[in-house]
């Protein structure tokens, strides 16, 4: 296995979780704002990490378009990698 995918992805959720965190930094002192699709669109790169933000920094968690559209991209994202792997290696 090359783990050089496995350290890209992590370090992309890296990025999405300093996102969601910078964008709640910007609400809390009135700041210009990171629109949503832009943090959802970090999300599809990046589930685990925006995920992780949400909850950390308590950001965006009570918006129906993030707490169930973030569960929903992971839902789809493992059914998609469940589909490559099985038609990769049935």
């Amino acid at each position: 296995m090359d783990y050089q995918w496995i350290i890209l992805y992590l370090l992309i959720n890296g990025i999405v979780f300093l996102i969601y965190g910078l964008d709640k930094w910007k609400a809390s002192h009135h700041r210009w704002r990171i629109p949503e699709h832009t943090l959802m669109l970090a999300a599809v790169f990046g589930v685990f990490g925006a995920y992780g933000g949400m909850h950390f920094f308590h950001h965006k968690t009570y918006k129906p378009k993030f707490y169930i559209g973030v569960p929903s991209i992971f839902i789809l994202e493992v059914i998609a990698a469940a589909a490559v792997i099985y038609f990769l290696y049935a």
